[in-house]
């Protein structure tokens, strides 16, 4: 879905998603029960690792008999989308009695499945909006951990916002370097510390997806420092163009590079600049499947300006300034 808040309008007739991820034991669990006992007097529907579905204050949203994820190992990314779709379909139908719903994915998941729901199919995207993939990182354990496991990593690069938990069982020297390995991966999510989850509900809920100014808030120099690797080849680039683009050449850019190359790109996030549009245009991808919508006026004082970063393995940064640049207005 959109890489910022829709209108007000928009947003308010399309129900919330956080899809909660994390590896085994960082304590994904722990957050969503902060989340679900804070207060907030908000009510989430709840799709969580067995597959049920409960509505939060112990209503069932959906009867659980009927509405079970039955998937391989239990694993929401070894399923077809279809039970997801069917799932949030169900959801839907009881709309009134929710104001978001949290997707809780097994600690081995690979989140790009459960992010590209949100654009595959026109009912779900008609419906929902995918507001932030929220990666729970075990501060002891994950350097271990990314050693062993590229679904770690995954988690970690498709990350909009990052709560490195359990910092109170490493000292400082050990917390900075976490700090700057999730970095290496992720240049962009914000990184938020915790103990036993406990953080600022605004730090995970109603996120309004990927938002360049909220990056730019947490991290001012990240447009200065464009490119970061990490030794696993997964990298960030960000890029920006002054010149307005011309809609009909980024669309035919973006998708042939997308099918060239999307397996290797785990996710596109930018507000783009489009000659003759009052609004800033949101675009957002997961691998090849593409989405965006015009989010509202430039804010005052906002250079009017395209900015796009993509992550992703094997990124060719100056092939993709060029291509980028090869959409603006001449």
């Amino acid at each position: 879905m959109s890489d910022a808040p829709l209108p007000s309008d928009t947003q308010d007739a399309l129900v919330p998603v956080t899809v909660l991820t994390g590896f085994l034991g960082a304590g994904k669990t722990t957050l969503l029960n902060h989340i679900l006992t804070a207060e907030h007097g908000r009510k989430y529907a709840v799709v969580i690792n067995e597959y049920g579905e409960l509505g939060v204050d112990n209503d069932l949203v959906v009867d659980a008999d009927e509405e079970v994820f039955e998937m391989n190992n239990g694993c929401i990314c070894c399923t077809v989308r279809g039970d997801l779709i069917r799932i949030l379909g169900g959801l839907m139908k009881r709309r009134g009695k929710f104001d978001g719903i949290i997707i809780e994915t097994t600690g081995l998941a690979d989140p790009a499945p459960v992010a590209q729901t949100f654009f595959a199919d026109e009912d779900v995207r008609a419906k929902t909006r995918l507001d932030a993939v929220v990666t729970v990182v075990d501060a002891l354990n994950i350097l271990q951990t990314l050693k062993e496991s590229p679904e770690a990593h995954q988690q970690i690069a498709f990350a909009d916002v990052m709560i490195l938990n359990k910092t109170d069982l490493v000292d400082d020297a050990q917390l900075k370097q976490v700090e700057d390995t999730l970095r290496s991966i992720n240049a962009i999510a914000p990184i938020h510390r915790a103990q036993k989850g406990n953080v600022k509900l605004t730090d995970v809920m109603d996120r309004g997806g990927f938002d360049l100014q909220r990056v730019l808030e947490h991290m001012p120099d990240f447009l200065e420092n464009p490119e970061h690797h990490h030794e696993e080849d997964l990298s960030s680039v960000s890029l920006t163009v002054k010149t307005p683009l011309d809609a009909g050449k980024f669309q035919m850019w973006i998708g042939a590079l997308l099918q060239e190359k999307g397996a290797d790109i785990l996710r596109t996030k930018g507000i783009l600049n489009f000659e003759g549009q009052p609004d800033r245009f949101a675009f957002q991808a997961v691998h090849m499947m593409a989405d965006g919508n015009n989010i509202g006026p430039w804010k005052e004082g906002e250079p009017r300006e395209s900015r796009l970063v993509f992550i992703g393995r094997n990124l060719n940064r100056p092939q993709l300034r060029r291509g980028l640049e090869s959409c603006a207005v001449a």
